[in-house]
């Protein structure tokens, strides 16, 4: 398994970031400046993001490896860790939190997308068929050569039609090296197989965030998930879609940043 790269910063209770799909640790820089002066906050590159090396095995990537890389980066055993994360890492980081729930003392995701949470709960087609759409569409893409469309359906269905397209060039290159996992990562949402119950033994306190603008199949995962995890404040911001935390990132910081000073 190879190292992530990671990026830390400030001293007190450590703080571990899990970036989205098509991204890297450096979405949390604003983050980060805001929580330095009173938390240890380490962001890291997830497989094939950023500075970190793609997955190279021959079997499929999971959410268990995925896992397993996050662990490299939290703090030693016994010690306790609170867990940010954003649409594919939130999903990552819930997952983290059910291998590690004694050392993981609080969380903050924003529209993890298990979309595996509502297959179990309602059989296709379901709330998350748009996105199995998407995903299905971007594969065939990749496999034909083509990473520029199944990017431009990726980013423009989560972010508005007309995205990707202005994308700005010295973003586009590392966009386009990691969407060649496209399939993988939906591969690994729509089938995982935790069961739905197990979130409900995640009892640490949760600050679930959502925007009223995302898509349907965001909702649909918050509905499953909120519905369950015992000990979850919910926020939906008004105006804002699923890539708040990048296009909105004063809002969702503050309100980071109020509920870790109360949890911590």
């Amino acid at each position: 398994m190879n190292m992530p790269f990671v990026r830390e910063q400030g001293v007190g209770p450590d703080v571990v970031c899990f970036h989205s799909n098509c991204s890297s640790s450096g979405q949390f820089k604003a983050l980060m400046d805001a929580l330095g002066s009173h938390f240890h906050v380490t962001a890291f590159d997830a497989y094939g993001a950023g500075k970190t090396p793609a997955w190279s095995q021959s079997r499929r990537l999971s959410l268990s490896d995925e896992v397993a890389l996050a662990e490299t980066v939290m703090p030693q055993a016994g010690e306790q860790v609170i867990l940010i994360g954003h649409s594919y890492g939130a999903a990552v980081a819930l997952m983290t939190a059910l291998a590690n729930p004694a050392r993981v003392s609080a969380m903050v995701v924003y529209e993890p997308t298990l979309f595996s949470v509502v297959n179990q709960v309602h059989a296709p087609p379901n709330g998350v068929d748009a996105m199995r759409v998407v995903w299905k569409a971007s594969a065939q893409a990749i496999e034909s050569g083509d990473p520029d469309t199944a990017a431009r359906l990726f980013i423009d269905f989560w972010s508005g039609e007309g995205a990707w397209e202005n994308t700005p060039l010295r973003h586009k290159d590392a966009i386009l090296l990691a969407i060649r996992d496209v399939d993988d990562w939906a591969t690994a949402l729509h089938n995982d197989s935790t069961p739905l119950s197990a979130f409900a033994e995640l009892t640490c306190p949760v600050l679930y965030m959502k925007g009223e603008n995302s898509r349907l199949p965001a909702h649909a995962v918050a509905d499953v998930l909120t519905s369950v995890l015992p000990n979850a404040q919910v926020i939906e911001f008004e105006g804002i879609g699923h890539m708040g935390p990048i296009t909105h990132p004063n809002v969702v910081n503050e309100t980071i940043v109020s509920f870790l000073n109360r949890v911590a």
